[in-house]
């Protein structure tokens, strides 16, 4: 008899479906979506009243590192404060603010007060600043919204990107540091002015269709795009959320562990919104799931039992290793565990089980892993797995509120999938024409994704992710390649070699991949010799190769056509680069700027020869 899981209580599936003559699909909830907030800023000053000496937020500072915390009582005063002063200097909605730096709390605190007084939030990739060497993207997006501030938590970290800028008439708030050479305010002078009515005033004034934030597309076709986000959008789709697992009263109020960039959708509405929606705690993870950093979540995992936890699958594979090798740490990690979340790719079905196996021996039940899809124009999750499986890959059915319409592609079971709901956005900021072509004549956003059912004859089992349309080829044969099909399959299918990959094969005989290796994954399966081998002789290493050709052989063997086969691999010594777009502000590998880019790796592989891994 297989364990149970752990007795969590979600949302009914309950689907209508509508089937058009033409082969087209809708779907929507059956469920009501429930009533929202008026505005973002209303959930904070409703979790001040009822609760005002709650935890809000938390993050390591100083040399000690110890934690700065900040209660939500604490918190909407230091928001009203910074309201105020915004005010006294003239922003609104014709003044946005732009926010360079990574999550802190005066970045939740900005965001807050900033939408309090109507003024878009336009919070930047700290990538666009740090790690590249050009800004060209940050110069762009800086031109396009034209901040009336900019805000940086250390002055001297971002210098560099700062002067790239012209920052004539632009106010410069640092936190740590002042900018070198530029004139900046400190944060703390923001934060000491006093509120009067003007703030409620201002709050009062915030309405549904109020600009709440700018958020940036990856870039993957040019240059980022800038997402317009309404209160509307927002405070839908965290209520949607909230629906699809059903809380008790007495329920215990959320802790969360958040490292997710909140530049980005996911991790700026989904789960920091999110989880204030919910009255929760917010402890600011510092880590990240990379070699080196991830040490610092595994710390603050030894001090927090969160509630629920997400992560990307190579985080999952530094966790599950972890918590294999650390029993008060695991006992720890599971003590109030609910849920688990995964995205950015298909979850591997061996971390899966491995996390399933730590859960039981911890806990005596299996925990539900959920996952949701969407993207940064739906605020951002339209789909989500509101039910425990044990089948990993899924992005679940349309939330309460949400129409997926889903059309036909010409390959028999798949679909393109369509949106239509008060979570899309209403367009691109200054980029009409680009606002109307992402609408078809329904009405229905053109998200660009594909998606199949578990079961065409039973649609509450959901659908799987499918790839994108838009990235996909033919072969020679004429066979269509699912780049995102293919890609996640064979990143799951080499766990845990790949980090990432790009797929070559367009007019080609058969499909190739350019490798992105997991390093510190390879220098283990390397053993003892491993942390001394150069990178080139790491990844030609015989158990790091070996293990490559086992899973992608098996994964040919099982795989439906020579679309979903792979012939050779290259694993690359090259990380993906920012300044060449090959990876986007999200982390996500761009698959045409790195084809373009590495042509003459793509030549080498289809000609075969040293380093050209034949599976």
């Amino acid at each position: 008899m297989q364990v149970p899981f752990k007795p969590i209580e979600f949302l009914s599936r309950d689907i209508e479906v509508e089937r058009r003559a033409d082969g087209t699909v809708v779907l929507q909830s059956n469920h009501r979506l429930a009533p929202y907030a008026p505005h973002i800023p209303a959930l904070l000053a409703k979790w001040a009243e009822q609760v005002p000496d709650r935890l809000w937020l938390a993050q390591r500072r100083g040399p000690a590192r110890e934690w700065l915390k900040v209660t939500y009582g604490e918190a909407k005063k230091q928001v009203d404060a910074v309201t105020q002063a915004l005010l006294d200097r003239g922003f609104g909605p014709d003044r946005p603010v732009m926010i360079l730096s990574s999550n802190s709390i005066e970045f939740a605190l900005l965001t807050m007060a900033a939408m309090q007084v109507r003024a878009p939030v336009a919070p930047v990739s700290p990538a666009y600043s740090v790690m590249s060497q050009d800004h060209a993207k940050l110069k762009y997006v800086f031109d396009l919204v034209k901040p009336g501030l900019v805000f940086v938590q250390n002055g001297e970290i971002y210098a560099r990107a700062l002067a790239a800028l012209n920052l004539e008439g632009v106010l410069l708030v640092h936190v740590e540091k002042p900018v070198p050479g530029l004139p900046s305010l400190a944060w703390s002078e923001l934060a000491a002015t006093k509120a009067t009515d003007a703030v409620a005033q201002s709050i009062a004034a915030i309405g549904p269709k109020t600009v709440g934030k700018f958020l940036f597309t990856s870039g993957s076709t040019g240059m980022p795009k800038a997402v317009i986000n309404t209160q509307e959008m927002m405070c839908a789709n965290v209520a949607m959320m909230s629906m699809a697992r059903v809380r008790k009263a007495d329920d215990a109020a959320p802790v969360m562990l958040d490292w997710l960039p909140w530049n980005h959708t996911m991790g700026g509405n989904a789960t920091f919104q999110g989880n204030l929606n919910e009255g929760g705690t917010t402890w600011i993870d510092d880590g990240k799931p990379l070699p080196g950093l991830f040490e610092e979540t595994l710390r603050n995992l030894r001090e927090i039992s969160p509630t629920s936890f997400s992560n990307v699958p190579a985080g999952y594979a530094m966790l599950a290793t972890a918590l294999e090798k650390d029993e008060s740490l695991a006992k720890r990690f599971f003590r109030n565990i609910n849920v688990l979340s995964y995205g950015g790719a298909t979850l591997p079905g061996d971390l899966y089980d491995r996390m399933e196996v730590l859960a039981v021996k911890h806990t005596g039940y299996r925990i539900p892993f959920v996952t949701g899809w969407g993207s940064t124009e739906t605020a951002p999750t339209a789909t989500s797995v509101h039910w425990a499986s044990d089948r990993v890959g899924l992005v679940g059915l349309p939330y309460p509120g949400v129409q997926l319409k889903m059309v036909p592609t010409g390959e028999e079971g798949r679909y393109e999938l369509r949106l239509k709901s008060v979570i899309v956005t209403p367009g691109y900021y200054k980029q009409p024409d680009l606002t109307a072509q992402m609408f078809d004549e329904e009405g229905f956003y053109r998200i660009g994704d594909a998606g199949r059912f578990v079961d065409p004859n039973d649609p509450q089992q959901g659908l799987i992710f499918d790839g994108r349309v838009v990235e996909d080829f033919k072969l020679t044969s004429g066979t269509f390649v699912l780049v995102g099909t293919l890609r996640t399959t064979a990143i799951a299918a080499a766990s845990p070699v790949l980090q990432d990959a790009v797929v070559c094969g367009q007019d080609r005989e058969y499909v190739g991949l350019l490798g992105f290796p997991n390093v510190a994954a390879c220098r283990q399966l390397a053993g003892d010799s491993g942390a001394q081998l150069s990178l080139a002789d790491l990844l030609a290493h015989p158990a790091v190769v070996g293990r490559l050709k086992e899973g992608l052989a098996k994964m040919n063997a099982e795989g439906r056509g020579s679309s979903m086969r792979v012939k050779r691999v290259m694993l690359m010594t090259e990380p993906p680069q920012v300044d060449g777009q090959e990876i986007t502000d999200k982390g996500y590998i761009n698959q045409r700027a790195t084809l373009d880019r590495r042509k003459a790796l793509v030549e080498k592989l289809y000609a075969g020869g040293e380093g050209v891994i034949d599976i």
